[in-house]
């Protein structure tokens, strides 16, 4: 637990430097994303930005940058956990995604699950950062307070 601890907070100082001054949304989600991922060995790791719909008003979720295998590229409101923890505006544990009702499975091999809404200045939802596990159980409290903290550095 105490490795845990010291990695995120190591982690965090990282992207701390990484992001300072940084503008572009994108630009940072990816560094932020590649240094989440390489650190903690995570086996996917990922944002999906909230994005316009191209023949409606309807907004979805749609991939942005992340490290490992291919993923789905487009989530609605409230589908899966992605989709919930973005229509809850709060943090999602999943412990076991098979249990979780609408679980999208972009890979058999997910087993656990956390996801993170990313806010704007003004308090909107603007991304989640995803992260699967191999491993049942992978996501803890300690996980959540870092990885929001992480969040909250984004621009």
């Amino acid at each position: 637990m105490k490795d845990k601890i010291e990695k995120y907070r190591l982690l965090t100082e990282q992207i701390q430097a990484l992001t300072e001054g940084e503008t572009d949304r994108v630009a940072v989600m990816a560094n932020v994303c590649a240094a989440i991922h390489e650190t903690m060995g995570f086996f996917w790791t990922g944002f999906y930005r909230v994005k316009n719909k191209t023949a409606s008003d309807e907004k979805e979720l749609v991939l942005g940058p992340f490290q490992g295998p291919v993923a789905c590229m487009h989530i609605g409101y409230g589908r899966g956990v992605c989709g919930t923890a973005w229509q809850q505006a709060k943090t999602i544990v999943v412990p076991d995604v098979e249990l979780f009702p609408g679980h999208i499975a972009c890979s058999s091999l997910s087993r656990s699950e956390i996801v993170v809404p990313v806010f704007s200045k003004e308090s909107e939802i603007v991304a989640v950062l995803d992260i699967d596990s191999k491993e049942l159980a992978t996501f803890d409290d300690i996980d959540r307070h870092y990885l929001e903290g992480i969040c909250g550095l984004l621009p």
